[in-house]
C-alpha cells in the first residue's frame, strides 16, 4: 500500500483569466491528519472539490488512493468520506431512517446506532431532519461522513454551529478515527481544532501554499520565539523578541523593579498563521492571484 493517501503535483484552476489554485504541491501520508487552512476565497475548497472528484482541474498531477479523482469510479467512491461545509436537507427522512439508507450504500458501514451516539444524536434518532436545529443537522453531517467507514475522510469546516462541548466531543470522535487508521483532510477556521487534531498543515492564500509542515513546526522556528511585553513607569510600552523570555524579565526586576503589564506570549498557532496571512497580503502579489483572491468571495469559496 502506499504511504500517501493523497498526492498533489503543481494543482492549477483557473477560471479564465482569474487564477483560483495556481501550483499547489503537497502529500498526505496514510494515517495521518492535515489540516489545509486559509482564509476565504484562498483555494481551499476548490482543493479539495478536485480532491474528491466534483471539480476538474485546469493542470496538474492528483492521485488520491492511487486513482486520479477526474476518473474515480464508484468502487474508489465508496473509500471516501466527505462533510461538506454545507448538504442538501432530506427532511422526510427521520436520522436514523436517513443514516440507514446511506449505510446500505457501502460495504463496510458502521453500526448506525454506533454512528448516531458518537454525534451526540441519540435523543434524535426519530426525529425528522427537517426539525432538527443548525447544529444538530451539522452533526448529522459529519454522521453521514463517517457511517461507511472510509479510508480517507474529507472534512470541510466540520464543526460550524457546534456548541463549545459539541466540538470537545466531536474532537475525541476524529481521535478515535485517528487511531482505527483512517487518514483526514480537515479544513477548518478554528486554529485550537487544527492544533489538537492535526499532525501536520498547510497555509494557503491566493492560491498558493505559503507554509507546510508539522503542526509544532509550521512558520518555522523564528514565528515560535516568545515575546516580553511590558511598561515602563513613563507608561511607554516594550515588545522584546526573545529565545530566553525568563533572563529578559529578570534583568527587568534588577533594573527597575516589577515591571508594569508584564506578560510574555508564546506565539500560538493561530498566531503564526495570521502573521503568515498578514504577511501574504502585504506583499507585492500580481492581482489576478492574492489580491483579487482576497476580494472574490462569491457564494461558493473558491
Amino acid at each position: 500500500m502506499s504511504e500517501n493517501v493523497i498526492q498533489v503535483r503543481d494543482l492549477r484552476k483557473n477560471y479564465g483569466s482569474f487564477t483560483a489554485v495556481g501550483g499547489v504541491d503537497f502529500d498526505i501520508r496514510r494515517g495521518e491528519t492535515f489540516a489545509l487552512l486559509g482564509p476565504n476565497g484562498a483555494g481551499k475548497s476548490t482543493t479539495i472539490e478536485i480532491l474528491e472528484g466534483y471539480r476538474h482541474r485546469s493542470s496538474g498531477e492528483v492521485r488520491v488512493l492511487g486513482v486520479d479523482p477526474q476518473r474515480g469510479g464508484l468502487e474508489w467512491k465508496s473509500r471516501l468520506g466527505i462533510v461538506l461545509q454545507s448538504t442538501g436537507e432530506a427532511g422526510n427522512f427521520t436520522v436514523s431512517e436517513l443514516l440507514t439508507e446511506f449505510a446500505g450504500y457501502y460495504p463496510r458501514p458502521r453500526n448506525v446506532d454506533e454512528v448516531i451516539a458518537s454525534v451526540g444524536l441519540e435523543q434524535k434518532r426519530k426525529t425528522r431532519i427537517g426539525k432538527l436545529s443548525g447544529g444538530q443537522q451539522r452533526r448529522l453531517d459529519v454522521a453521514l461522513g463517517i457511517v461507511g467507514r472510509p479510508e480517507l475522510l474529507f472534512l470541510d469546516e466540520p464543526t460550524t454551529g457546534f456548541d463549545p462541548e459539541a466540538r470537545r466531543q466531536f474532537w475525541d470522535l476524529i481521535n478515535q478515527l485517528k487511531a482505527e487508521g483512517t487518514s483526514i483532510l480537515l479544513t477548518t477556521h478554528y486554529l485550537d481544532e487544527a492544533a489538537q487534531l492535526g499532525d501536520r498543515a498547510a497555509v494557503i492564500t491566493g492560491g498558493a501554499i505559503v507554509a507546510m509542515g508539522r503542526i509544532d513546526e509550521i512558520g518555522g522556528p523564528d514565528a515560535r520565539t516568545p515575546r516580553v511585553r511590558w511598561t515602563d513607569p513613563d507608561g511607554t510600552a516594550h515588545e522584546q523578541l526573545t529565545d530566553e523570555p525568563g533572563a529578559v524579565v529578570a534583568d527587568l526586576y534588577r533594573r527597575d523593579g516589577e515591571p508594569r503589564r508584564l506578560e510574555v506570549v508564546r506565539p500560538s498557532l493561530e498566531d503564526i498563521y495570521l502573521d503568515l496571512i498578514r504577511e501574504e497580503s502585504a506583499a507585492d502579489i500580481p492581482a489576478n492571484t492574492h489580491a483579487t483572491a482576497a476580494m472574490a468571495t462569491t457564494a461558493e469559496e473558491l
